[in-house]
């Protein structure tokens, strides 16, 4: 019984990780219908600005905040002066994401090296605790913590806000959103910088976990397309529960089906699409 909760909770930790990187991705199709390929660059960078800042300062704290507003900066000023050019042009789009995924790729690799590196994590859960009867990382439920807190948070930011409801106007009908003065553009640029603020949260947070390396942004990109298609594009139930998911079934895959580890994640996933198209939560 310990070691199914363990693994549950190493699952659920793995999850919530996804979600946000998830989220982004998912906010960015559902308003805007990009395929952000660079999201898993935004990851890695949060993760390497993060490293430096806590190598600097010592603060794990002030590596959050630098590292997420940095990356939300470049989200914001990619989503200006290069994604807006090929508007609604989804092929250029994807390809100009694409390109710039090898772009950061190569700076990382050539500021930071090639070297897997890890961020330390914070004094403050360095430790283990007990939770009923099994001992388990701080660090971990931190993490699934925050996970969940941000979740509230983006549901009440799209649910009880005026920018939130402008945002699902936008989703719904763009035109009619800008005919009602509804400044789309700026909304645009708003929500990708969200999506962008939320990879690097989760490269930042992931770092202490599975680490920062050449290769991690494509890694995670790859499960962030998962999570979102499981659970559907454009909808953060679905990143949460698809995140969820995903991560569990990982979490087991490995520890009980090493061999077949991607089988049990990309199956599920298989048979989703096949009974539900658009994913769990995605709209028809």
């Amino acid at each position: 019984m310990t070691l199914w909760a363990v693994h549950t909770l190493n699952g659920i930790s793995f999850g919530v990780l996804l979600f946000l990187l998830a989220a982004g991705l998912s906010l960015i199709y559902g308003l805007m219908k990009i395929l952000n390929l660079t999201h898993g660059s935004y990851y890695l960078l949060g993760a390497y600005v993060g490293l430096t800042v806590i190598r600097m300062t010592g603060s794990f704290v002030l590596a959050v905040v630098v590292a997420t507003l940095a990356v939300a900066l470049i989200g914001a000023l990619m989503e200006r002066f290069f994604l807006r050019r090929f508007h609604l042009q989804e092929l250029p789009q994807t390809l100009l994401t694409f390109g710039f995924l090898f772009i950061f790729a190569d700076l990382a690799l050539w500021i930071w090296g090639g070297n897997p590196q890890t961020l330390p994590k914070p004094a403050a859960f360095e430790h283990s605790v007990r939770v009923g009867d099994i001992v388990y990382p701080s660090y971990r439920l931190f993490l699934i913590a925050v996970g969940l807190l941000v979740g509230a948070a983006l549901w009440w930011f799209q649910e009880g806000t005026r920018i939130g409801a402008m945002l699902r106007a936008g989703v719904d009908d763009e035109e009619i959103a800008r005919g009602l003065g509804i400044n789309v553009s700026l909304l645009f640029t708003l929500v990708f910088s969200l999506g962008a603020f939320l990879a690097a949260l989760g490269g930042v947070l992931g770092g202490p976990i599975i680490g920062v390396y050449p290769g991690a942004d494509f890694e995670v990109l790859l499960l962030a397309f998962v999570v979102v298609i499981v659970g559907g594009l454009g909808s953060l139930k679905g990143a949460l529960v698809g995140g969820l998911l995903v991560g569990l079934l990982d979490n087991f895959g490995k520890a009980f089906f090493p061999e077949f580890a991607l089988f049990a994640m990309y199956v599920p996933m298989a048979v989703i699409l096949v009974l539900r198209p658009t994913g769990i939560f995605g709209r028809g």
